[in-house]
C-alpha cells in the first residue's frame, strides 16, 4: 500500500484552506502589506535583499580569487573560480533558501538531496535543474516507468520538475564522469563489508570498505561516526552514525575486523596505532563527489583492552550560509547583519552564541564570519579545535598546557595583531571571560560561544564565571558591550514526503493547544513513524534552527537599566526599551503551523 493510500483517511489540502491561526495570519498580513498578493512587497524585498548580499559576496572576493587562480595555474594546480569562491564562502547562492525554490539546482545539490537509490541504479549523471527542466545524461536508455519514478521522487523531494531532458554524451566521457562522481557510492557499503569479512586479510577490500563507509555516511548527512573496538567476546563492535542528532547502529563487525579498521583509520590520521591507552587527535582528507572532506579523528581507550574511535565529518559544502541559516528569523538575521558590518571602525561590542553541546553554535559562528567582509576587515579566530579553514581570516589553534597557548593568552596576544573581529571558540573560565570583555571594551567586535539553556541564562552563566572581587566592574562592562545573545537549539524537521496531515484538535489536547497558542482548526503535520524512501524510512529529514534571541540596540548612555537588571534580576532586561526579544515559543509556533515540526515534539522545547 502506498503512503498516499495509507493517509487517505487524513484531511486533504483543501480542508486546511481558511484555517490559519491568528499568529500566522498576522505574519502573512505584514508580509503582503500594500500589495495583497501571495508574493507581497515584503517577500519580494526579502528576495531582493538576499540577491544583493549574494552578488556583494561574490564581487567582494572576485578580484582576489582571480589573481589566486592565476598563481595556482602557474604552479600546476587547477582550480575554477567557482571552487575558490566556494572556499571563500562566497559562491553558494543558497539555492534552497527561497520559498519559491526549487526550480533550479546544481548536480551536486541534486545528488545531496535526492535519495541515492532513486538515481544511482539508473546509471545516470545528474547535470542540473533549471526552469523546471531536469537535465540528465543516461548511460543506457530509460523506460517510461523509470522516468516517471525519477520525476515523482524529484517533486516529492521538494524540487519543481516539469520534465526530464536527456543529453547525449560520449560514452567514454560519461563512464569517466560517472566513475568520478559515483565511485564512492553509499549503495554498495554492505556488499563491500560482506566481501571483506569473508576475506579479512585482504587489504584492498578493507580500504574499499573504509571509503564506502565514509561515502555512505556523507550521503546520509552523518555528522559523526562512532566505532567501538572491544576484545571482550561478549561485547558488540558497532559502527554507529549520528544522523539529525540521534545515534543509529549501522554495521556490526567481529572484534578482529574492527581492530583492523581502527588501525587503518589511526594510520591515515597520523596517530600511533600501537597506543590504545592515550587519548589522541588527528585528521585526514577524503574526496567525495569531486570535493574534499576533512575527517577529524579522536581516539581513546575502551574498557580493558579496547579502543573508541570517533570521526567528525567536516564537509564545507554542508555549511549553511548566513541568509539560509536565518531565513525563518529575518528580524534577528537583519539585526545581526548590521552588527557584523559596523559603519565605523572601533564600534566594538560582544555577540554571544549560546546553547547546549550539539546545538549548532559553531555552524552559526562560521556563518557569521562568512557574513563579514574579510577583504577589508581583519578577522582573527581562536578555536579548539579549528574545524573549517576560513579563507582570508587568521585562525589560531588553542594549545592547552602550553605556555601562552590558552584562550585568554591568545586573546591578549590577538589584540596586538590589529583585528577588527575576534572570534572565540568558547568561553570556559574566568580568565577568558575577563579578557574577552576587555577586548570588546577596547573597540573590537567579539563573537563567542558559551554553554547556557536560554538567552537570559547566558548572562547568569557569564556572571558565574566572573571573579567575585571584580564581579560588579565586569558586569558593568558586560552591560555596556553586549549587543546580542542568540541561544539556539536544533529541531528535527518532518519529512514533507510522508508526514501525516491533521487538524490540531485531532492530535492535541485542549491544554496542549493552549500552551502552543494555536486553535483547534490549525493545520499541522505529524510524524510518520514508518517513513518513506526520501527520509530513509525515519519520517525525519534534517534539522532547523530554533532561536531564543535577545538583541540590544541602545547607546552607552541608555544602558544603566541593563546593568541594574543584570545585578538584580535578569528577567528585567526583557521589558527595557531598545531590547528586541525573539522567544523560542514564537519560533515553535511558526515551525508547527508551517508543518515542519510535529506539535508534540514542539511541546518538549517550550520554556517553562
Amino acid at each position: 500500500m502506498s503512503d498516499l493510500e495509507k493517509n487517505s483517511d487524513t484531511p486533504n489540502e483543501s480542508e486546511f484552506e481558511g484555517h490559519v491561526p491568528p499568529e500566522r495570519r498576522d505574519r502573512e498580513e505584514r508580509r503582503t502589506e500594500n500589495l495583497g498578493g501571495p508574493g507581497g512587497f515584503e517577500r519580494r524585498r526579502k528576495g531582493e535583499r538576499r540577491k544583493e548580499r549574494f552578488v556583494e559576496g561574490r564581487e567582494r572576493y572576485l578580484d582576489m580569487v582571480q589573481r589566486e587562480r592565476s598563481m595556482l595555474l602557474d604552479q600546476g594546480h587547477t582550480r575554477s573560480t567557482e571552487q575558490l569562491l566556494d572556499m571563500a564562502g562566497a559562491s553558494a547562492s543558497s539555492e534552497m533558501e527561497d520559498e519559491t525554490i526549487k526550480d533550479r539546482a546544481s548536480g551536486d545539490l541534486l545528488r545531496s538531496i535526492l535519495p541515492v537509490q532513486s538515481w544511482l541504479p539508473l546509471s545516470i549523471h545528474l547535470i542540473g535543474l533549471s526552469d523546471g527542466i531536469l537535465k540528465i545524461a543516461p548511460l543506457h536508455d530509460l523506460n517510461e516507468r523509470q522516468i516517471d519514478t525519477l520525476l515523482s521522487t524529484a517533486n516529492r523531494s521538494g524540487f519543481h520538475v516539469e520534465k526530464i531532458d536527456m543529453e547525449i554524451w560520449d560514452r567514454a566521457d560519461l563512464i569517466k564522469t560517472l566513475k568520478s562522481v559515483h565511485d564512492l557510492s553509499a549503495d554498495r557499503c554492505e556488499k563491500t563489508l560482506s566481501q571483506w569479512l569473508s576475506d579479512m586479510d585482504n587489504g584492498l577490500l578493507l580500504n574499499q570498505f573504509e571509503r564506502d563507509m565514509l561515502a555512505e555516511a556523507l550521503q546520509l548527512r552523518v555528522s559523526d561516526i562512532h566505532l567501538v573496538q572491544d576484545n571482550n567476546p561478549d561485547a558488540p563492535n558497532w559502527i554507529k552514525y549520528r544522523i539529525d542528532g540521534d545515534l543509529i547502529p549501522m554495521h556490526l563487525l567481529p572484534p578482529d575486523a574492527m581492530a583492523r579498521l581502527t588501525t587503518l583509520l589511526k594510520r591515515e590520521a597520523g596517530l600511533n596505532f600501537g597506543d590504545r591507552t592515550t587519548p589522541k587527535d588527528g585528521r585526514f582528507g577524503f574526496m567525495w563527489q569531486g570535493r574534499g572532506i576533512d575527517i577529524r579523528v579522536a581516539a581513546g581507550p575502551q574498557a580493558q583492552d579496547g579502543e573508541k574511535i570517533t570521526l567528525r565529518l567536516l564537509d564545507r559544502a554542508a555549511l549553511k550560509g548566513f541568509d539560509e541559516l536565518f531565513q525563518r528569523h529575518e528580524e534577528v538575521g537583519d539585526h545581526l547583519a548590521r552588527l557584523l558590518s559596523p559603519e565605523i571602525k572601533g564600534g566594538g561590542g560582544l555577540i554571544l552564541l549560546s546553547g547546549p553541546t550539539g546545538s549548532g553554535k559553531t555552524t552559526t559562528m562560521y556563518a557569521c564570519v562568512q557574513q563579514i567582509d574579510r577583504r577589508r576587515k581583519h578577522v582573527l579566530t581562536i578555536e579548539d579545535p579549528i574545524e573549517y579553514e576560513l579563507r582570508y581570516a587568521t585562525q589560531w589553534q588553542v594549545r592547552p598546557g602550553m605556555e601562552g597557548g590558552g584562550f585568554a593568552d591568545l586573546i591578549r596576544a590577538s589584540m596586538r595583531h590589529d583585528p577588527d573581529y575576534i572570534v572565540i571558540g568558547e568561553m570556559r573560565d574566568a580568565d577568558t571571560v575577563e579578557t574577552a570583555l576587555k577586548a570588546a571594551e577596547s573597540g573590537h567586535t567579539v563573537i563567542s560561544t558559551i554553554h547556557a539553556d536560554t538567552a537570559l541564562q547566558t548572562f547568569e552563566r557569564l556572571r558565574s564565571l566572573m571573579p567575585p572581587e571584580r564581579e560588579r566592574s565586569s558586569t558593568y562592562t558586560l552591560s555596556q558591550q553586549v549587543k546580542g545573545v542568540l541561544n539556539q537549539r536544533l529541531v528535527r524537521t518532518l519529512c514533507q514526503g510522508c508526514a501525516h496531515r491533521k487538524h490540531a484538535n485531532e492530535y492535541l489536547t485542549e491544554n496542549d493547544m493552549m500552551l502552543m497558542g494555536i486553535d483547534e482548526n490549525t493545520a499541522v503535520r505529524t510524524h510518520n513513524q514508518n517513513g518513506c524512501d526520501l527520509c530513509n524510512n525515519t519520517g525525519i529529514s534534517g534539522r532547523t534552527l530554533l532561536l531564543d534571541a535577545l538583541m540590544i540596540d541602545l547607546g552607552p548612555a541608555h544602558r544603566n537599566n541593563i546593568y541594574e537588571a543584570l545585578l538584580q534580576n535578569v528577567n528585567g532586561i526583557k521589558g527595557q526599551e531598545g531590547v528586541l526579544m525573539h522567544t523560542r515559543k514564537e519560533g515553535l509556533i511558526d515551525l508547527v503551523t508551517t508543518g515542519l515540526v510535529d506539535p508534540k515534539s514542539a511541546l518538549g522545547y517550550l520554556e517553562d
